[in-house]
C-alpha cells in the first residue's frame, strides 16, 4: 500500500480501483518507495494489512509520553462507564488538559474490558497534524494489542464497511448538524440508531460540545441509556433532528417552533435550567458517563481591540456597510436566503480587508515586544495571503496554515513552534498545537517566548472561537487573545457580543446565551436560518 498525492506520478506504483489505493506487489519495498509507505496506524497501513497473509507488525511503544494522573483518572472513568455497561462517554475537558491521551488510554482500558478488536479514532483536519499526532501518541502509550485506524472526518466513506469495536470521536462538535453527508456516515459507523447493547463503545471528545442542546444530537445515544429509552425514541434514520428535539422537549427542554424548524428558548432562567437538566443526565448518572474538568491554569483572558480606521479606511468601510445593508434588504424582502448569506460574506470579507494594515503593525509590535504571535483569520484571499505578504514583505518570517494542499501543515507549524518564523497565520479551529514549551515529537522543546493571540476577524460560532483559543492557551501556558474591530462601527458590537460567546462556548453542554441572536440583529441577518453566522464547520 503506498500513500501517493492524488495526480502524482510515482514510477512503481500502480493505482488498483478495487481498492482505490495505489499499491506496489513484491517482496521489499524499493528504497524510492520507502516514503510512501503508510506508517502505523493509518488508514493505509490498515488496508495492506488486510491484503497481506502477514501484516506488519506495529513498533514497540517507545515510553516518549508520560500521562499526568488527571489522564490516568479521565481513562480510569471512560472504562468504568464501559464496565457498566454504558455506550458512549462524553470527555469534555477544557483545550489542553489532555484529551488524546485520556482517550488512548481509555479506549485501550475499553479494548481489555470488553474483547475489543479494532479501534476507529477520528480526528479533525488538517491531516498532515492530526493524524500524526494521534499515531505518535498510540505508538508512545502502546497500541494494547488492538487494531487502531487513524482517520479524519472527511475520510468516514473509506471505513463505513468495516465493524468497529471502539470509536473515539475527536472534536465531536462536527456532528452538530445532521443534514449533513458526515452525519449520515457516522450514523452507519458508529451504530447511531441500534440497541444499546449492538452498538459500539463511543468516547467523544471536545472541549465544546455545542451552542445549545439542540446541537448534541450526536451524544442522543447516551441520553437515551441513561434515560432508560431505547433509540427509537432519539433518532430515525429519516428526520435525525427532529425526532431528537421532540425527545428533548418531552423531558423538559423548552423550545420554540418556528419557520426554520426548532430552536432553544429565549428565556434565560429556562436555558439555566435546561443546562443543568441535560448535564445531569450525564453527569449524575452512576457511575458517570461523562467529564468535564476546568484548566487548571485558568480561563483564556480575552479582550476587543478597536481599531481606528484612517479617514480614507473609514470612507470604505462606509461605502461597504451601505451596500451591504442595500443588498441584505432586498434579500430580505425576497427571502432569498443564498443571496443573504453571500451579501453576509462580502461584508465580512471586504471589512477585513480594509484592517489588514492595523493587523499588521500590530503583530510587528508585538514581536518587537519578544512574543510570537498567532493570527486567526476565516478568509485567504482578503486575510490570510495580505496579512502574510505584508508580514514578510517588512522582513518577518510567517508560519501558514491554510489553503488546502498549499502548505505542509506540520512544517509550517513546526516553523512557529521552533521559533523560526514568529508568526502563525492560520484558518484552523482546532486540533494544533501552538502553545509555548510544547514537546515536540523529535524531543524537542517548542520555543518558550510567550504567545499572544489575534482574531483577524471575529468569528461568530463560540464554539469555533473557544476552539481557537485554546490553540495557544493551553497545558499550564496562559496566552491572551484579542478580537480585532473597527471602532465604532457594528464590527465594535459584534467583537463585544464575541467576548461574551466564548466565554460562553466553554460550558460543557452549550451555555451559549442570546448573543447569536443579538449578532444576527445587528447584522439585519436575523430572518436567514440561525446557522447561517455560523456554518464554518465548527
Amino acid at each position: 500500500m503506498l500513500d501517493v498525492p492524488y495526480g502524482t506520478p510515482v514510477d512503481g506504483a500502480t493505482w488498483h480501483p478495487a481498492v482505490k489505493t495505489h499499491l506496489y506487489i513484491g517482496r521489499a519495498l524499493p528504497a524510492h518507495l520507502e516514503p510512501y509507505a503508510p506508517g502505523p496506524y493509518t488508514l493505509g497501513r490498515f488496508v495492506e494489512s488486510s491484503l497481506n497473509p502477514e501484516p506488519t507488525p506495529n513498533p514497540e511503544p517507545t515510553e516518549a509520553l508520560e500521562p499526568r494522573r488527571i489522564q490516568f483518572e479521565a481513562a480510569d472513568a471512560i472504562a468504568a462507564r464501559a464496565e457498566a455497561g454504558g455506550r458512549q462517554f462524553l470527555l469534555a475537558d477544557e483545550p489542553g488538559v489532555g484529551k488524546t491521551i485520556s482517550a488512548v488510554l481509555g479506549a485501550t482500558a475499553v479494548g481489555d474490558l470488553r474483547g475489543a478488536r479494532r479501534v476507529l479514532v477520528v480526528a479533525d483536519r488538517p491531516a498532515a497534524i492530526t493524524i500524526g499526532h494521534w499515531c505518535r501518541t498510540i505508538a508512545a502509550l502502546g497500541d494494547g494489542g488492538l487494531e487502531w485506524v487513524v482517520i479524519t472526518w472527511d475520510r468516514l466513506e473509506k471505513v463505513k464497511d468495516h465493524a468497529w469495536d471502539v470509536i473515539i470521536a475527536d472534536e465531536a462538535h462536527a456532528l452538530r448538524r445532521t443534514t449533513t453527508k458526515r452525519w449520515k456516515l457516522w450514523a452507519r459507523i458508529s451504530g447511531h440508531a441500534r440497541p444499546h447493547d449492538k452498538a459500539p463503545f463511543v468516547i467523544a471528545t471536545t472541549a465544546t460540545p455545542g451552542h445549545t442542546p439542540l446541537e448534541l444530537p450526536y451524544l442522543a445515544p447516551a441520553y437515551a441509556q441513561t434515560l432508560g429509552e431505547p433509540m427509537s425514541e432519539w433518532t430515525s434514520a429519516t428526520q435525525p433532528a427532529a425526532v431528537f428535539a421532540t425527545a428533548l422537549e418531552r423531558h423538559g427542554v423548552e423550545l420554540e417552533h418556528g419557520r426554520y424548524g426548532a430552536a432553544w428558548t429565549a428565556d434565560p432562567a429556562r436555558r439555566a435550567a435546561d443546562l443543568k437538566l441535560v448535564r445531569g443526565w450525564l453527569n449524575e448518572e452512576q457511575p458517570p458517563a461523562m467529564l468535564h474538568r476546568a484548566a487548571p491554569w485558568g480561563p483564556v483572558p480575552i479582550s476587543g481591540m478597536p481599531v481606528a480606521l484612517t479617514p480614507a479606511e473609514r470612507a470604505a468601510y462606509e461605502a461597504e456597510w451601505g451596500e451591504f445593508c442595500r443588498e441584505m434588504d432586498i434579500a430580505r424582502r425576497g427571502r432569498n436566503v443564498a443571496k443573504g448569506r453571500a451579501a453576509l460574506l462580502r461584508f465580512r470579507q471586504k471589512a477585513g480587508l480594509i484592517r489588514v494594515d492595523s493587523t499588521v503593525a500590530w503583530i510587528a509590535q508585538q514581536i518587537e515586544s519578544d512574543r510570537q504571535v498567532a493570527c486567526s483569520v476565516e478568509f485567504v484571499t482578503t486575510a490570510a495571503d495580505p496579512i502574510t505578504d505584508r508580514l514578510r514583505d517588512s522582513g518577518i518570517e510567517v508560519a501558514t496554515i491554510y489553503g488546502r494542499d498549499r502548505f505542509d501543515p506540520e512544517a509550517e507549524r513546526l516553523r512557529f513552534q521552533t521559533g523560526e518564523a514568529r508568526v502563525c497565520v492560520f484558518t484552523a479551529v482546532a486540533s494544533i498545537s501552538l502553545h509555548a514549551g510544547e514537546t515536540l515529537a523529535d524531543g524537542r522543546q517548542a520555543s518558550t517566548e510567550p504567545r499572544v493571540g489575534l482574531f483577524h476577524q471575529a468569528r461568530f460560532s463560540g464554539i469555533a472561537a473557544r476552539q481557537v483559543t485554546g490553540r495557544t492557551h493551553r497545558d499550564h501556558r496562559v496566552s491572551p487573545w484579542h478580537i480585532a474591530y473597527a471602532e465604532a462601527t457594528v464590527e465594535e458590537q459584534v467583537g463585544k457580543v464575541m467576548v461574551e460567546r466564548i466565554a460562553a462556548a466553554s460550558d460543557t453542554v452549550g451555555s451559549d446565551t442570546t448573543g447569536l441572536a443579538d449578532l444576527a440583529q445587528l447584522l439585519g441577518a436575523d430572518w436567514l436560518p440561525p446557522t447561517t453566522l455560523t456554518e464554518d464547520g465548527a
